[in-house]
């Protein structure tokens, strides 16, 4: 009777240190699986950048034009009226139609800031137009507004003082991660600001080709040429503008954004814009 109660005191021992020995082992097994996660979580990979060169045989050594698709990834943009499509997707197609468009066209080269669907801060987007030493950059966006009879596309280029109230709210809405330029007041800022001023004009110019190689084959919102302080097109160093494409908010412009051939339209007169702009330069 007592050597049986010693040996089940005993197995139960054992028992209890194993179970000990194995909570220990898990828990150590569990530590260092938490800090392999937390390990590989913390882990920042390098954006991909987006410097492939898209260009026909003809175009070789010709200007760089840099087309930018707005928003993508964990940034959806504008949602459509009916709430079937987001403004990635639009942007994305758009500029991939300019592409092919550009490429078949033949007198330029192209660069895309991102050709899927994914997230880029406003400076990997612009660093690809600086990297390349781009002629042209050009950031494709849709629009959406509280009323739902506005309608139409419009062209931004770069100005400090905004054209009126919208597109001050929209400078500031694209603006939300800029970053802080030139402290005021050094040689650095001043010599920027002799840039900067030289490349507004130039992006004016640009704006304007493009507002009147659209009229009359593209729905235009009145006064369509707009001006306001996007961060994303003072950082590109060059010629750059910011085309919307119309409102997903109204539901005509919606069916008209989602149409392949409409958008066919808005494609050529950014192709004509474009290249027309080069050539003004070149010849300059």
């Amino acid at each position: 009777m007592g050597r049986g109660v010693a040996k089940r005191t005993t197995i139960a021992g054992v028992a209890v240190t194993m179970v000990a020995a194995a909570g220990i082992t898990f828990a150590l097994v569990g530590r260092s699986s938490d800090a392999a996660a937390q390990a590989s979580l913390t882990v920042k990979l390098p954006p991909v950048a987006g410097d492939r060169i898209y260009a026909s045989p003809l175009a070789r050594g010709r200007p760089i034009v840099v087309i930018d698709a707005g928003h993508g990834g964990r940034d959806p943009g504008a949602t459509s009226l009916s709430g079937e499509i987001r403004e990635k997707q639009l942007t994305l197609a758009l500029a991939q139609a300019l592409r092919d468009e550009l490429v078949k066209r033949g007198r330029v080269r192209v660069a895309m800031t991102r050709d899927d669907d994914r997230y880029l801060t406003l400076d990997d987007r612009t660093a690809v137009a600086r990297r390349l030493n781009a002629a042209i950059f050009v950031s494709i966006h849709v629009d959406s507004a509280a009323n739902p009879l506005a309608r139409g596309a419009s062209v931004y280029s770069l100005s400090d003082v905004a054209s009126d109230s919208e597109a001050a709210a929209l400078a500031a809405r694209e603006n939300a991660e800029s970053a802080r330029g030139p402290r005021a007041g050094t040689a650095e800022a001043m010599l920027a600001d002799l840039a900067m001023r030289s490349q507004m004009s130039a992006s004016a110019d640009l704006a304007s080709r493009l507002v009147n190689k659209a009229a009359g084959r593209v729905e235009l919102r009145p006064n369509p040429h707009r001006f306001a302080a996007f961060h994303v097109l003072r950082r590109a160093d060059a010629p750059a503008v910011l085309f919307e494409a119309g409102y997903l908010s109204n539901v005509d412009d919606e069916l008209l954004l989602r149409d392949p051939a409409e958008r066919s339209k808005m494609v050529l007169a950014l192709a004509q814009a474009i290249e027309a702009d080069v050539a003004a330069h070149a010849h300059r």
